[in-house]
């Protein structure tokens, strides 16, 4: 394949981060068929899973059958890079993703883990989906999420404005607003 008219610019990219966390679910969720089929329906060509400290390992799949192309990796000292590159992001809950992703404006389902027994990080995520920067899932309704979302419906998360957020959150933790 030369450079030019590869075919690179039609390729959509959906990034899946679990932070340093362990979140099987969430890894066995978005390799599941379901979860694939739903989408190559979107129209996404390349699914990219970082495992974290996960033990299930899904699997990889090169796409050349028109299928999704799979890969994955456990950790990297930057995932700023694959969030720019990907047009759909799938992250667990973790306050550090969420606004890195929300920050690049980037479409993004949250995935909350429900073995953690503290769950403010869902709070959060559903705050934020009630206020429609993102969409929330839990990893059973994974596929679901994903094929009744509409991107057209998410507003861009205001720029540079962390007080709500901030607030949002300390009330979560029970600190006091500003």
């Amino acid at each position: 394949m030369g450079v030019m008219g590869n075919g690179i610019e039609s390729r959509k990219t959906v990034f899946v981060t679990v932070g340093t966390t362990c979140f099987d679910a969430l890894v066995k969720a978005v390799d599941s068929q379901q979860v694939k089929d739903e989408l190559l329906r979107k129209g996404y060509t390349d699914l990219l899973i970082q495992v974290g400290r996960g033990t299930y390992v899904p699997s990889k799949f090169s796409g050349e059958d028109g299928s999704l192309a799979v890969d994955y990796f456990t950790f990297s000292p930057s995932i700023a890079d694959y969030l720019r590159s990907a047009s759909l992001i799938i992250s667990h809950a973790g306050s550090g993703s969420i606004f890195e992703t929300l920050r690049l404006g980037k479409p993004l389902i949250v995935v909350v883990n429900e073995d953690l027994m503290d769950n403010h990080q869902s709070e959060l995520a559903e705050e934020l989906a009630d206020r429609k920067h993102l969409f929330c899932a839990r990893p059973q309704t994974l596929h679901q999420t994903i094929k009744v979302m509409d991107l057209e419906s998410l507003i861009p998360y205001p720029p540079g404005d962390a007080a709500p957020v901030a607030n949002l959150f300390n009330n979560f933790l029970g600190f006091p607003a500003d």
